[in-house]
């Protein structure tokens, strides 16, 4: 690469700002000439409440007669050397019809991304992790693996129809079969799970756990009582990667069913593990299993696993999706994840064209960087919009006890708030490119509220001392910080963040570091990989967190981080495990009388069993409005402008969707359907092993 290439990260922040996110999307190449779908003609209009339909929409295509299907080359290949049966053996009788976005696709290539790692493991399947719907472009979910869906009972019974035909990837009949096992033999196996789990569950009038029931009549039908209303359970039917177990493959290592019980203790003993269990779990982990050719339904299958350096998928011969004019999915025939460790050899690899679609670990701060080698790197921006925030988490459940009184202290976390200059931060950081706000729905999210949004934003670190002043911590030390109130200190807390070193969100904290020492509030940043990150939360064992806030455009779909039960944004770790598991030693009951109680009071009494939609949004406003009040932990920036470097050639997204945990970041347009134009260009070089 040329010297005029090298630039340094803190060359980054003297670049000029980010071009207004329309003039960027003209960088995107061509559209095809005629596109089955549109992308959204206004992405900054507030869209219609996301419906929840008790039966599917009735103008899921049509799926081609069997004569007519094609196939991949790869694949017609192994079929006339008699190692694959032909296509139409492979597909169900009535495959799932995927709209493309973007023309038509060609067949074959490989496609590169980058990722950290294991500890980065969603980063992989949010790729493939889609199971009995998907969101199509309107935010709707509509059938994907399942053919169809009824909802009886006030949302108490899902009945799902599956697609009669489908397999695993190895050609054994996908059944209802694999889901009586799941809930036989996995749910209810008290050894796999002590206690139900309450993803499965709904909770009662009593406000006790009741779990799920499965029934299969036929092979095809699956249906799920729930013993109290539960309409809005398809979304947890989107993104589920373990959800049913290949009976067939996993039998073996589950204790029940193996026929020759010391061979699997041996396994335990040879594998370094504990228990059958954790053989068990670990044959059917995508990605991570440690036996080789664990089947899947994804459109492609993990050829080796995410420990090595490069990790690689391969189509699946017997996915059962087809495009309108009867190709069977996906176009690609193989996805490429070559793990990076810091951002700096991300950035690289993109200007140098090593990456030909990928948004995630990008940031916005580098795109100057990005669109000043467009040329030089072959390929082109294409914009879409980031539903994440930039905030700071203050674990409530934290275990030092003055630290716990500190941040539980509404008036403390509303003053560290005021403490903040946010104009000054996205300038100096972020050139400008973001819009200070707190966590909260998106403007284009139906549950936007602009009170919350907007409160507490001022930047006013006089109000904050004074405030602080009035909570009782008006002794300092020699060095102008605060002590606890009863006289130990000073006030001083550790944030945690995964952010990689010699990153420019580095430049973010220690700006405002600045800004709590100016309140005469401690703290300091540690940067750390992933998986320790993750220990520190899962034992409660973190005081702060750099981690920001998304699931910001469909909340009800993953309200997640408001209720307070997603660890990895940690502002209450300890009351979230009691929540989903009161077993969980590292969980804690809330205080008696404290507001998350009535939190989770209108998730599970006006809003989970609720079937109007319109209600549901009223009742999550109430929640909007504690967040208002209680600040449970303060944002600083967000509405984001979302870079996804696409190589040129490279077919399939379009500009202006969300990207968000929930859609599947920038995979939301259905990656089966992206392909190259030219995929004799892009072949793998070999296979890893």
């Amino acid at each position: 690469m040329s010297q005029r290439h090298k630039i340094s990260r803190r060359e980054f922040l003297s670049l000029s700002a980010v071009a207004a996110a329309g003039a960027v999307a003209t960088a995107c190449c061509p559209p095809a000439e005629t596109p089955t779908a549109a992308p959204p003609a206004d992405a900054t209009k507030r869209p219609e409440p996301t419906t929840v339909p008790t039966q599917p929409p009735a103008d899921t295509p049509v799926p081609p007669p069997a004569s007519s299907y094609a196939e991949a080359p790869m694949l017609a290949a192994m079929v006339d050397a008699g190692d694959l049966p032909p296509v139409d053996e492979r597909l169900p009788k009535n495959p799932w019809v995927c709209a493309v976005q973007d023309g038509i696709g060609n067949y074959g290539g490989y496609m590169r991304r980058a990722f950290k790692g294991v500890s980065d493991a969603w980063g992989c399947r949010k790729f493939i992790d889609r199971k009995l719907v998907t969101w199509d472009t309107s935010l709707h979910l509509i059938p994907r693996l399942c053919e169809s869906w009824e909802v009886n009972d006030g949302g108490k019974t899902w009945v799902w129809h599956l697609r009669e035909g489908t397999k695993w990837s190895d050609g054994m009949d996908f059944t209802t079969a694999d889901y009586m096992f799941f809930y036989n033999d996995v749910l209810l196996n008290e050894e796999l799970n002590p206690s139900f789990p309450t993803s499965w569950s709904t909770k009662g009038p009593d406000g006790a756990w009741n779990p799920v029931v499965f029934e299969a009549p036929d092979d095809y039908t699956l249906v799920m009582k729930f013993a109290d209303p539960n309409p809005l359970y398809y979304f947890s039917c989107y993104r589920d990667y373990r959800t049913p177990y290949p009976s067939h493959f996993v039998k073996p290592f589950h204790i029940d069913y193996t026929e020759d019980e010391d061979a699997l203790m041996q396994l335990v003993s040879d594998e370094g593990l504990e228990t059958w269990m954790d053989v068990f779990n670990n044959r059917w982990e995508f990605g991570l299993s440690n036996g080789e050719g664990a089947p899947s339904t994804y459109p492609w299958d993990a050829v080796n696993t995410m420990r090595d350096e490069v990790f690689v998928l391969e189509r699946n011969p017997y996915f059962y999706g087809v495009d309108p004019e009867g190709n069977q999915l996906p176009y690609l025939d193989h996805i490429q994840f070559r793990l990076f460790d810091s951002a700096e050899v991300l950035n690289l690899r993109v200007v140098g064209g090593e990456i030909d679609f990928q948004n995630r670990h990008l940031s916005l701060t580098n795109y100057t960087l990005f669109k000043e080698n467009e040329d030089a790197g072959d390929y082109h921006i294409i914009m879409g919009f980031k539903s994440s925030h930039i905030a700071l988490q203050l674990n409530h459940t934290v275990q030092d006890p003055n630290l716990r009184e500190f941040f539980q202290n509404r008036n403390v976390r509303v003053a560290l708030s005021y403490a903040c200059n946010r104009e000054e931060l996205n300038e100096l950081v972020y050139n400008g490119q973001y819009t200070p706000r707190q966590y909260s729905p998106l403007e284009v999210s139906p549950d936007y509220y602009e009170e919350l949004s907007n409160a507490y934003l001022e930047y006013d670190p006089g109000m904050a001392n004074d405030m602080l002043d009035a909570e009782g911590y008006t002794e300092k030390d020699s060095e102008g910080y605060r002590m606890f109130k009863d006289g130990t200190g000073p006030i001083s807390f550790v944030i945690e963040s995964t952010m990689g070193v010699a990153n420019v969100e580095e430049d973010a904290v220690n700006l405002v570091l600045g800004y709590l020492k100016d309140v005469g509030v401690k703290a300091q940043l540690v940067i750390e990989e992933r998986s320790l990150y993750t220990e520190h939360y899962n034992a409660n064992d973190i005081q702060a967190a750099w981690w920001g806030g998304d699931r910001t455009v469909v909340p009800l779909a993953a309200p997640i981080i408001f209720i307070g039960t997603q660890p990895d944004r940690p502002w209450c770790p300890a009351w979230g495990y009691w929540r989903t598991d009161p077993t969980n030693p590292n969980g804690e009951e809330p205080p008696e009388g404290h507001w998350i109680w009535e939190i989770w009071r209108i998730w599970d009494e006006e809003i989970a069993i609720e079937p109007d939609e319109e209600k549901q949004h009223v009742a999550f406003r109430k929640i909007l409005e504690i967040w208002k009040d209680e600040l449970p932990y303060f944002g600083l920036l967000g509405n984001e402008p979302g870079p996804v470097i696409v190589k040129n050639g490279f077919r399939g997204y379009l500009p202006g969707f969300p990207l968000d945990d929930v859609t599947s970041d920038e995979h939301l347009l259905q990656t089966e359907t992206y392909y190259w134009e030219n995929p004799e260009e892009h072949q793998l070089p070999e296979l890893p092993g």
